[in-house]
């Protein structure tokens, strides 16, 4: 018994448990959107653009379900649906 065995850890074997993972996209309401610019600025993804007068979400956008983007936005015209 060597002097680092009393600090070895038990292995335990952890079983792989398979996770359901949601799909979910973001639904943007452009009749309430005021292109405030917002959700630009905060989105960790850099995955929204003023398009129009409106807000738009780049092609090939990235969410990582953060909710950011709905929290800053002031007119709740940003909504997540699952499926």
């Amino acid at each position: 018994m060597g002097l680092f065995s009393f600090f070895k850890k038990d292995k335990v074997k952890e079983e792989k448990v398979e996770e359901v993972k949601e799909e979910s996209h973001i639904e943007i309401n452009r009749e309430n959107c005021k292109a405030c610019e917002r959700c630009v600025a905060v989105c960790p993804n850099n995955s929204f653009i003023i398009k129009d007068g409106n807000s738009s979400l780049k092609d090939g956008y990235i969410c990582r379900d953060c909710k950011v983007c709905v929290a800053a936005c002031p007119n709740e015209c940003i909504n997540f649906v699952s499926f």
